[in-house]
C-alpha cells in the first residue's frame, strides 16, 4: 500500500512549507529582507495502464490510462522580489535603494557579496562598512574631521566641513544587478552571492541601466506580509494534519487486513 509513502511525502512537503514561513516572519523586522516561498511537484508516477493502449481486439484504446501518483517532492524556496516600504531613520549612512539593484560588499576572503541593507557604518579608519564590519565597494573613505555626510541619488558621497561649505567628493557608490537575481545564492547577514543561475553581477552607477537610486536617510523595510503569512500558516498545518490523518486511516485499513481469519 503506497498511501504511508505518500501522505509520508505530503507531510515532509508542508512541515517545509511551515519551516519557510516560520523564517518569513521571523524576519518581518530585517532590513531589505524578501520573503520566500516554498514551491513542490509531484512525484514520477506509476503507469499501471498507459492512455491510449490497446484495450480491444477492435482496436479500441484506453482515453486515459490509470496513472497513480507517488507523492509530492519540494522542487524550490524562491524568493519573491517586492519592494519594501521606505522608513525615515535620520541617521547619514542610512541609505535605501528606490528599485532594483544590490549594493557590493567586498567579504574577508577578497569575493564579492551584495545586499540590499543600507544601514552603513564608518569604522575606525573612516571606511564606509555594513554593519557586519565590510567595506562597501568602492571603497570610501570618510574624513575625520568632516562635520557631515550627504548621499544623493546617484550615489556619490560628499564630506562637509565646518571651514567651508562647499561638499567635497570622496566617491560614488556602485550597484549590482542580476539577469536572475532569484538565482542568487543567500549567505545569511542579508548577503547574497552571484552564482551560475543569477548571472554575472552586472555593475553601473545607481539610477542608469534599469537600477533604482539611493536615499539617504532611509531604510527599506522587509517586504514580509504577515497577514498573508499567517494565513498560508493555517493552511500549511491543516495540510499537515490531513496528511496525517491518511497515515491513521491506512494504519487501520492495515490492521483490519492483518485480522481478517
Amino acid at each position: 500500500m503506497q498511501a504511508l509513502k505518500i501522505a509520508a511525502t505530503g507531510m515532509s512537503a508542508q512541515q517545509m512549507r511551515v519551516e519557510t514561513i516560520s523564517n518569513n516572519l521571523a524576519n518581518m523586522s530585517t532590513t531589505g529582507y524578501n520573503a520566500r516561498r516554498a514551491e513542490f511537484s509531484d512525484l514520477h508516477y506509476q503507469q499501471i495502464a498507459h492512455a491510449g493502449t490497446v484495450s480491444a481486439s477492435d482496436g479500441t484504446v484506453l482515453p486515459t490510462g490509470i496513472q497513480l501518483g507517488l507523492g509530492v517532492r519540494p522542487s524550490s524556496i524562491t524568493v519573491q522580489l517586492e519592494q519594501g516600504s521606505l522608513s525615515a531613520t535620520g541617521n547619514d549612512l542610512d541609505v535605501a535603494i528606490e528599485g532594483a539593484g544590490y549594493l557590493e560588499v567586498t567579504l574577508p576572503s577578497g569575493e564579492s557579496a551584495y545586499t540590499r541593507d543600507g544601514s552603513l557604518k564608518r569604522s575606525a579608519e573612516g571606511v564606509i562598512v555594513t554593519s557586519d564590519g565590510f567595506p562597501v565597494a568602492p571603497e570610501i573613505v570618510i574624513p575625520s574631521d568632516a562635520s557631515s555626510i550627504s548621499i544623493n541619488g546617484a550615489g556619490e558621497v560628499y564630506a562637509y566641513f565646518d571651514d567651508t561649505s562647499e561638499g567635497q567628493l570622496l566617491g560614488q557608490f556602485s550597484m549590482a544587478s542580476f539577469t536572475n537575481a532569484k538565482g542568487l545564492e543567500a549567505l545569511g547577514s542579508n548577503l547574497f552571492k552571484e552564482t551560475e543561475a543569477s548571472g554575472p553581477a552586472l555593475v553601473s552607477t545607481p539610477g542608469e541601466d534599469g537600477l533604482g537610486t539611493l536615499r539617504q536617510g532611509y531604510l527599506e523595510d522587509s517586504s514580509v506580509d504577515a497577514v498573508r503569512e499567517v494565513t498560508e500558516l493555517i493552511e500549511a498545518q491543516r495540510g499537515y494534519e490531513m496528511n496525517a490523518k491518511v497515515i491513521s486511516a491506512v494504519d487501520q485499513m492495515m490492521s483490519a487486513t492483518t485480522q481478517v481469519r
